[in-house]
């Protein structure tokens, strides 16, 4: 009985090390903002900070920030394969972010029914973007209808340019 016990005991002490590494550590986001609000204010600008929320594997390296546009800067971790796009605000002599998407008199589609899309949703505190199939023609400025890659999620986005849509709270 007691060789059980010390059996059982021993391959709790074996496993305990491999339970204890499977926690995998998450990306220390107050570095990440440091770095972004110094990449941010060499461009006049101000950095939006990353929601605590998001939850992503710690980058074995430093990640990499560049700036995407006058708006937004891309947080890459290239060892692991994430990206983040964090808004920037502040003056720069740039339009808002927020740009009319006037629809030009009988232009053509540049979204066509079945073409893959690039659905966005941005926020003050981060931007998530992921793919969906055009369920119909879209001109710029026009809302059309999507479908998720499930075939069953339905949604509707504003047509921003060719491939591309944003999806409104």
């Amino acid at each position: 009985m007691s060789r059980k016990i010390l059996a059982g005991l021993a391959a709790c002490l074996i496993a305990a090390p491999y339970g204890a590494g499977a926690q995998q550590a998450t990306e220390d986001w107050q570095t990440i903002d440091a770095l972004t609000a110094t990449v941010a204010n060499a461009l006049g600008r101000t950095a939006t900070p990353i929601d605590r929320r998001i939850k992503l594997a710690r980058c074995p390296e430093q990640a990499s920030i560049t700036a995407i546009d006058a708006h937004t800067l891309a947080v890459r971790c290239d060892a692991l394969g994430w990206r983040l796009r964090v808004p920037m605000t502040g003056p720069a002599g740039a339009a808002p972010a927020a740009a009319s998407y006037a629809r030009p008199a009988q232009s053509a589609p540049v979204i066509r029914r079945g073409d893959n899309v690039r659905v966005t949703i941005d926020t003050q505190s981060y931007s998530i973007s992921y793919a969906a199939i055009a369920a119909e023609d879209g001109r710029v400025g026009e809302t059309i209808a999507l479908k998720g890659e499930d075939n069953k999620s339905k949604l509707s986005a504003t047509v921003t340019g060719p491939g591309r849509a944003v999806l409104h709270d």
